[in-house]
Order: C-alpha cells, then structure tokens, then sequence
C-alpha cells in the first residue's frame, strides 16, 4: 500500500511539474506579446471628419476604440490584398 501511495506521490509531483512549466511557457509568451504590443508604431493620420464621424459610430457598434477601429480596417484590408 505504500509503495501505491508513493508511485501516486510521484504522478503527482510529475504532473505538478509539467503544470508549472506550462504555466511559464503561457507566461513567457504573454510577457512577449505585450513587448510587441508596445513595439506598435504612431502615424499622423489626416481624415475628412465625415469619415472620423462614419469610422467613430462603427467602432462604436463594434465596441472598439476608434484607434482599435482603423487598425481592424487596415489589417482586413492587408489579408484581402494578400488572398488575390
């Protein structure tokens, strides 16, 4: 009975062990995602306010930022490009 007691001590511990580095790994990869969030290049963009105001009621229904709103348009528009 002991030794049943220490095989499931140990498939335990595995386990744990294999959980933890999971745990990093995840961590690991958030920590660089972040990085590349920031690494996020600025542009002065100019635009007719009837665009803003079109683009600013879409982001809004889409619940986004209008920042956030421009960058989903111009990223759909780079995968529609790359499909031709």
């Amino acid at each position: 009975m002991n030794e049943d007691l220490d095989k499931r001590q140990q498939q335990l511990q595995q386990k744990l062990e294999e959980l933890e580095a999971m745990e990093k790994e995840i961590k690991d990869r958030e920590k660089k995602l972040k990085e590349s969030e920031k690494k996020k290049k600025q542009i002065l963009l100019r635009i007719a306010p009837t665009l803003w105001d079109e683009i600013a009621r879409w982001a809004e229904e889409d619940f986004r930022s209008i920042n956030g709103q421009i960058e989903y348009l111009l990223a759909e528009c780079v995968k529609k490009r790359r499909h031709k």
